[in-house]
């Protein structure tokens, strides 16, 4: 989460917990003023750092189909649901011997506002490789796609996709 996040959410939350108006710091001492609004932005901030302090779910590994030479697969850990910004990050693994195929993870969210959008697609031809795809917002849903690329044909082969909703992930035993 970015700074200037965090402190928009904190004016944000002291505005909407009612900051006393000009009006009223003439009419209150300056010590009671700075220490109400000192409490209200000390509980904003801790609201915010739970959110931001919420550990990554590992939804696990989502594998593309098997070929004649192997497949794809990625090691998928993902934001809580409620974050900001969503991330889908993990390890993606090259288990396709061809040399011209490489593995290929891609993510296309479903925001809260409405409508859809891809994520830039991470390949890698080496057999592991980190990844990290964000949105840029709020979402409901993530579907997480994952392929084997013929980079000669410049196209994707047995693909698989995992769709990962909030009711899936709350109904997980804890």
């Amino acid at each position: 989460m970015s700074k200037n996040l965090v402190i928009g959410g904190l004016l944000a939350a002291a505005f909407a917990m009612g900051l006393p108006t000009a009006s009223a710091h003439a009419a209150t001492s300056p010590t009671s003023t700075a220490q109400i609004s000192t409490a209200q932005i000390t509980a904003a901030q801790s609201t915010a750092n739970r959110t931001a302090a919420a550990p990554p779910i590992h939804w696990g590994p989502v594998r593309s189909g098997s070929g004649h030479h192997g497949y794809a697969k990625a090691d998928v850990w993902t934001t809580r649901f409620t974050a900001e910004t969503f991330v889908v990050s993990g390890t993606l693994y090259d288990r396709d011997t061809h040399s011209g195929h490489c593995a290929y993870v891609r993510a296309r969210f479903h925001y809260a506002g409405g409508g859809t959008g891809w994520a830039l697609p991470k390949t890698t031809c080496a057999s592991r490789a980190s990844f990290r795809l964000s949105s840029d917002g709020r979402i409901k849903r993530v579907d997480v796609k994952v392929c084997v690329l013929d980079r000669a044909r410049r196209t994707t082969l047995k693909c698989y996709a995992d769709a990962i909703t909030p009711a899936i992930i709350a109904n997980w035993p804890q």
